[in-house]
């Protein structure tokens, strides 16, 4: 539910519109691949992921296997991906709601390196500009400048993503 105080950026209109358009471009980045494996940072960025594979579905020719990435993301030391599967070979793409300083994406490429995929990519919904971490996601649903001290907050209410505001 949307309250006029919030300074939204997106609404859930916005957001499909947005998780449409990237499942279009991660079809055509991503044609031939016969397993694509979706891993969401946990949480936001798995229920991403589970939008963009109702999309991809309809698009893509390819198996769509979604797997979560947990970790704290204020001390990421233990990073673990949820179920635990052989992404040797694999086209990956992780997924995330937001990226503010590109540290989250970092940390969670660190379970994936065990592995020798074919391809990681990476997808957000709203990349801020500013980084501090050398991250910059393959695919944006929207590219935002802000200040340093902004929050980027996006909703969602269980599986459904219900809007983006700064905070």
């Amino acid at each position: 539910m949307m309250h006029d105080h919030k300074k939204y950026i997106l609404d859930q209109a916005a957001i499909a519109a947005k998780i449409e358009r990237l499942a279009y471009e991660v079809a055509e980045q991503n044609a031939g691949v016969s397993l694509l494996v979706l891993a969401g940072v946990a949480d936001n960025g798995v229920v991403i992921a589970r939008k963009l594979a109702e999309k991809l579905k309809g698009i893509l020719q390819a198996e769509i296997k979604i797997i979560s990435i947990g970790m704290n993301k204020k001390m990421p030391d233990e990073v673990h991906l949820s179920p635990e599967i052989n992404l040797n070979g694999k086209t990956i793409i992780i997924t995330d709601d937001v990226s503010m300083t590109g540290r989250t994406m970092m940390y969670a490429l660190k379970p994936l390196l065990q592995f020798h995929p074919e391809k990681i990519q990476t997808l957000v919904l709203v990349e801020r500009q500013q980084k501090l971490f050398p991250m910059h996601s393959d695919y944006v649903g929207l590219h935002i400048s802000t200040t340093l001290e902004d929050l980027i907050i996006v909703e969602t209410d269980g599986e459904e993503l219900n809007g983006a505001y700064l905070a």
